[in-house]
């Protein structure tokens, strides 16, 4: 049987840095409730409700001003809770859906006009089959016309054949959880070699998160946030952050959000990186209309 989900931290802590005015969590996901929004049957994991209502309460509690949900594997390409989510937060929330290659142009501005700005594409083994390299090329046409982007999700050690495809593609590519890389590997290991030779590629963002999934010391998973440190720093007007909030997969170690938070003094230590992580990448490439 599959082992029950772990449930996300009940009471985190309030963080003992304050986020700069305009602070976006990049990536994190709403589930259900269920009961309104069915998880896909196709699904290779079951997660605990995670309404939107839950996460507004987190992001109030953290200081987090907007966000971008990322549509996770449990909802496929049924972007519903995604969407309902974004509408109630007023246009402080942006979103990155899962859609299939049939989807029509109609469907895609549909998703526009609710405030979607790109898909993701996973290539991580839990998550089931890899994304068709095919559907890759196909979806990625059908959406550069409306200035979106790309977010690729894959395992680590899956980056070497996957880079010359991601460089053929003509967009904007988010990598999401540093590429998921061993922290205990170090900086010489190939998965992240290879990561930063394709960050010299101005068209490639990485989002500096899941430090409790990259960790292999365990909480408060400052093993990993170094290398979130690195990546600011070499490349800092191309960087993401997010909480990831409500984890899922997350085997042991469920985290506390406050704590991500207060990793960010390792990951950004001086108030310029920090904002340009925050405030200024995120409304570059989610909200320019405010530029």
């Amino acid at each position: 049987m599959t082992p029950a989900p772990l449930p996300f931290h009940p009471s985190p802590k309030k963080p003992d840095i304050i986020l700069p005015q305009g602070a976006c969590d990049a990536h994190c996901h709403v589930f259900g409730p269920s009961a309104r929004f069915p998880f896909a049957p196709q699904r290779t994991y079951t997660p605990i409700d995670a309404p939107k209502e839950t996460l507004f309460e987190l992001h109030r509690h953290l200081g987090i001003d907007r966000s971008v949900l990322v549509q996770a594997s449990c909802h496929g390409t049924d972007n519903s809770a995604m969407m309902d989510a974004i509408a109630a937060a007023g246009g402080r929330y942006r979103g990155i859906a899962m859609v299939d290659r049939e989807i029509s142009e109609t469907e895609l501005a549909e998703l526009h006009e609710g405030g979607v700005r790109g898909v993701r594409f996973n290539f991580v083994t839990h998550l089931g089959a890899p994304a068709d390299l095919d559907a890759i090329r196909a979806i990625t046409e059908k959406i550069i016309p409306l200035g979106w982007h790309a977010v690729v999700h894959f395992d680590a050690h899956r980056l070497e054949r996957l880079a010359p495809f991601l460089r053929e593609l003509r967009l904007p590519m988010v990598i999401d959880h540093m590429g998921r890389i061993d922290a205990s590997a170090g900086v010489d290991q190939p998965a992240f070699r290879l990561l930063l030779k394709l960050m010299e590629d101005e068209r490639f963002w990485v989002k500096v998160c899941g430090s409790e999934r990259l960790s292999r010391a365990g909480p408060p998973f400052v093993d990993a946030a170094a290398y979130g440190a690195l990546l600011v720093e070499r490349f800092p007007d191309r960087v993401l952050w997010g909480t990831d909030w409500p984890h899922p997969n997350i085997k042991q170690h469920m985290p506390d959000d406050g704590a991500l938070v207060d990793l960010l003094e390792i990951i950004a230590p001086r108030p310029e990186l920090l904002r340009a992580l925050l405030v200024d990448n995120p409304t570059r490439l989610y909200w320019p209309e405010t530029l």
